[in-house]
C-alpha cells in the first residue's frame, strides 16, 4: 500500500511539475521515483536523521549528469525493492553504494 501511496505522490508531483505535459523526460521521472526510494530505505535502514531530501536532491542532480548514476539508482531501486534491511545490505550493495550515504 506505501509503494502505491508513493507512486501516486510521486506522479503528482511530476505532473504538477510539468514533467508528464512533456517539460521533463521520463527517464528524470524514473530516477526521481528511484532516487526518492533509495534515499528513504537507507532513512529508514540505517540513519533516521538522514536528510533524505538532501540525497534525493543530489542523486537527482548526479542522476540527470551522468547516466552511470542514474543506472546505479535504478539498479539499486530494483534490488531493493521487497527486501529487508539486511538483505538489502547484502545483496546492493555496490549499486546502492553510489547513491547513499552520501556527503
Amino acid at each position: 500500500m506505501k509503494k502505491i501511496v508513493r507512486v501516486l505522490m510521486l506522479f503528482g508531483f511530476a505532473f504538477a511539475t510539468g514533467a508528464l505535459s512533456g517539460t521533463m523526460g521520463c527517464d528524470a521521472v524514473d530516477a526521481a521515483f528511484d532516487c526518492q526510494q533509495v534515499c528513504t530505505k537507507y532513512h529508514d535502514c540505517y540513519d533516521t536523521n538522514y536528510d533524505i531530501g538532501k540525497c534525493r536532491d543530489r542523486c537527482r542532480t548526479s542522476s540527470a549528469n551522468d547516466s552511470t548514476v542514474r543506472a546505479k539508482a535504478d539498479a539499486c531501486e530494483s534490488c531493493i525493492e521487497g527486501k529487508s534491511c539486511v538483505g538489502s545490505t547484502f545483496s546492493c550493495g555496490l549499486d546502492c553504494g553510489a547513491i547513499v550515504p552520501g556527503p
